[in-house]
């Protein structure tokens, strides 16, 4: 019998994960989403009418933060699948709601507690991985991370693992975005979550530890296929919390692409602090947050997808060995914002983070990925997930010692 999906969030990336659902409709049974506020799903429900897609989507009132309600719909719609592409902050209530009511889970990003900003790693250990017990002894699928970063590039270690090296020595995922929205400043996902990210310590496993540094305090140029030679940061990242504890002999980095312009406003709005994520009062006692007022005034992400022009290239070097012999891969994926715009109405950053749990969805609806337990992409079998992926409008590419050539 099809599993009925449930889509929980409304913003740019469940835009995408709408209509990539709608376009493969037959895989599942009813279609659902559902968000605080109703008449953003109803938006998005219209821009797939738009499109040309009839099939029936149903929107829902929910307040994710409250369990309870969350298991409540859950039950009421007999979703048999979860897509959770809301905030980061809703992640525990809605996986709490999937397990009182058996339904499998997806998410795209790691928790994050409002109050608490770049907790002790292994991240996942603070929230999620504590649950591990409950969702085995439910029986429920539980696929954390599956977005591109993380996500993708977690399957792309798992296939260097599976296909080329016996041991892997390091991987280091490089995530560059060269494209132009036409905006003087605005972040490519909620300005919110994106400051979050920053604002921290830089947490990298090398050596068999846990390294520290701050942002933007390493950097390096690296020369990718299409985009091209661009500077990335050893950046804090929810993948590497995963991949560390599978691939302990390895030292494991995130890298991000900046230019000078965000670097420059992001150290001027840190400095002057505003974003901090703690309250002030103002003069005429009203309390505010400076972190909720940044992300008040700067564009919404979902609104840059009309003008923005260029390509993103993402993936993973992997370094090891194989019977011996030292060697390196690099696994990849270039998408185009206005290709992406044109099929979806998103920008480039949306629609490779909203692709991917949609191919998830696909393969638990299948039985491939219906694992009964909680997962981190890494530990499911890459190809199938990355052929899939190719089919959805997200292939993957390679460079070995044959050249590059596709999966």
């Amino acid at each position: 019998m099809a599993k009925n999906v449930l889509i929980i969030g409304a913003g740019g990336v469940a835009q995408v994960v709408a209509h990539k659902v709608a376009q493969n409709a037959k895989e599942f049974g009813t279609l659902h989403i559902a968000s605080r506020t109703p008449s953003k799903a109803e938006k998005i429900i219209a821009s797939i009418r738009d499109k040309g897609h009839s099939v029936a989507f149903s929107a829902h009132a929910l307040d994710a933060m409250d369990s309870a309600a969350v298991a409540a719909l859950i039950r009421r719609i007999d979703a048999g699948i979860v897509i959770n592409v809301g905030s980061a902050f809703i992640n525990m209530t809605v996986l709490q709601g999937c397990i009182e009511t058996g339904a499998a889970y997806l998410d795209t990003a790691i928790h994050e507690d409002p109050a608490k900003i770049c907790e002790t790693p292994p991240w996942y250990a603070n929230y999620e991985w504590k649950r591990r017990e409950d969702c085995e002894k439910a029986g429920v699928t539980a696929i954390l991370g599956v977005g591109f970063d993380p996500g993708v590039v977690n399957a792309y270690a798992r296939l260097a693992e599976d296909e080329y090296f016996d041991k892997i020595d390091s991987i280091d995922i490089v995530d560059i975005n060269a494209g132009s929205h036409g905006r003087w400043f605005a972040t490519n996902f909620d300005p919110e979550i994106n400051f979050r990210e920053f604002t921290g310590t830089v947490y990298s496993w090398q050596g068999g530890e846990w390294r520290e540094n701050a942002m933007f305090e390493v950097g390096r140029e690296w020369d990718l296929p299409i985009v091209g030679k661009r500077t990335a940061y050893l950046s804090g990242h929810d993948e590497v919390h995963s991949l560390a504890a599978r691939y302990k002999q390895a030292d494991v980095r995130f890298w991000m692409g900046f230019g000078e312009h965000y670097i420059n406003v992001f150290t001027v709005l840190k400095n002057l602090g505003l974003l901090s994520e703690q309250p002030v009062t103002t003069a005429e006692g009203l309390e505010v947050v400076p972190l909720k007022v940044v992300k008040a005034v700067l564009p919404d992400p979902a609104s840059l997808a009309p003008d923005y022009e260029g390509k993103t290239c993402i993936g993973d070097l992997v370094k090891g060995t194989l019977d011996g012999k030292p060697g390196e891969v690099f696994i990849y994926n270039v998408a185009d914002h206005k290709d992406a715009y044109n099929e979806v109405g998103s920008q480039g950053i949306s629609y490779t983070a909203g692709v991917p749990p949609v191919a998830a969805a696909i393969l638990v609806a299948r039985g491939t990925w219906d694992v009964k337990r909680m997962v981190n992409v890494e530990d499911l079998a890459a190809r199938p997930f990355l052929e899939l992926l190719g089919e959805l409008g997200l292939p993957t590419r390679v460079i070995d010692a044959s050249g590059d050539h596709p999966l």
